[in-house]
């Protein structure tokens, strides 16, 4: 399984490439903004794109939306320090596999990964 990090934090790219070593995925590319990360998921057609909901340009679920519409079958797992909660009850929810908090990104990356990606089809809620 190919994951493509979208974060515009140099140092939390790394970290979660550091965390994802000893997986059974890989990093098949970086993006520090909207614009590459969209560019590279057409590239290289991860099979999940992690995106930071505030990047320079275009904004994580304005990637996400694009995303959905072009490519429905590549799980989504968004990033954020912003409340959780308050995404989920917006529209975010449609078009995210799995949210994660970063501050908790050590603890629930890999298993909100893990939930995305067992998923029966694009975009299904378990």
């Amino acid at each position: 399984m190919r994951i493509l990090v979208a974060v515009d934090n140099s140092m939390v790219r790394t970290y979660i490439t550091e965390l994802l070593t000893d997986t059974p995925w890989r990093v098949c590319g970086e993006a520090a903004d909207g614009s590459d990360a969209l560019q590279k998921t057409r590239e290289l057609k991860p099979d999940l794109v992690l995106l930071d909901v505030s990047m320079p340009g275009t904004n994580g679920l304005e990637i996400a939306k694009i995303i959905r519409q072009e490519s429905p079958a590549i799980k989504i797992v968004v990033a954020s320090h912003h409340d959780l909660k308050q995404l989920l009850s917006s529209d975010a929810h449609q078009l995210a596999d799995g949210f994660v908090d970063k501050d908790r990104m050590g603890l629930d990356l890999l298993p909100t990964i893990t939930r995305a990606l067992s998923k029966d089809g694009p975009n299904h809620r378990s």
